[in-house]
């Protein structure tokens, strides 16, 4: 239970010193926010293909693709903009795709 505490705690800390970093830049925000999501998407497929126990190769022939288009996907910093992409790689890995609208904390 420690641990889930200490979880929260360092996700507020990262929330605040984030809020410092960017100060009233909303665009820079919106960058880190960006870049955030991409790493999430980067995160998610890598560990769904080796939970299926996949290479890259076989994701990529599964979701009509080939492997250097799952090589940049499970990159951090690739930009990824295709939902129709991530809906093919979850039917591949016979999952679902989510997506969510979170609401932001409003500065005051």
């Amino acid at each position: 239970m420690a641990k889930t505490t200490n979880t929260k705690k360092r996700t507020k800390d990262a929330g605040r010193i984030l809020d410092r970093i960017t100060g009233a830049e909303p665009e820079l925000r919106h960058r880190i926010e960006e870049q955030r999501l991409y790493t999430k998407i980067a995160e998610v497929v890598l560990a769904a293909r080796e939970r299926a126990g996949l290479t890259q190769d076989q994701l990529a022939k599964r979701a009509g693709t080939n492997q250097s288009v799952i090589t940049r996907l499970e990159e951090a910093d690739y930009q990824c903009r295709s939902p129709t992409l991530l809906l093919r790689i979850a039917a591949a890995l016979h999952q679902r795709l989510e997506v969510g609208l979170i609401p932001i904390r409003v500065r005051e």
